[in-house]
This record gives structure tokens, sequence and C-alpha cells, in this order.
């Protein structure tokens, strides 16, 4: 069995679509399937976040007045 597939980009003629391809002849059955909603990034679930977060609980974090301040501690 073949399949073929459609993309509509209006919405309101996917039922006319859907209804003139059941008319033709061979036509077993007909699926409408909607795009899925993109997933929304969370970054709290990566597990960079889990160990930068694991870094601050136990210390192991520099803070700096000023970056003028980073660049003297890196010597540059």
């Amino acid at each position: 069995m073949a399949t073929l597939v459609l993309q509509v980009p209006d919405e309101s003629l996917v039922s006319k679509v859907k209804q003139a391809c059941k008319m033709l002849m061979g036509v077993a059955s007909v699926k409408v399937q909607k795009d899925a909603k993109p997933k929304e990034y969370d970054v709290t679930k990566t597990a960079g976040y889990r160990e930068a977060m694991d870094d601050v609980k136990h210390g192991r974090v520099t803070h700096y007045d000023s970056l003028k301040d980073f660049y003297k501690e890196m010597g540059l």
C-alpha cells in the first residue's frame, strides 16, 4: 500500500480536502494529523545546569567585582 502526504497550510480547507480525497477511487482511508507543537526548552532540565548548581552548592564558584579584576586574576 502506498501513502500520500498532503500539507494544507489553510486549516479551514482541511475538511474539504479530506472529503475530496475520500471520493477518489482506490482510497482506503484518510487521516488528518496536526503538526506537533514544539516543546519549550527548559534549561533547568539539562545536565550542564545541574552541574552548575552543584558547583554553587559546594562553593566551587569564584566571584569578581569587575571584568578588570577577572583579567588581572587570569594574568591577562
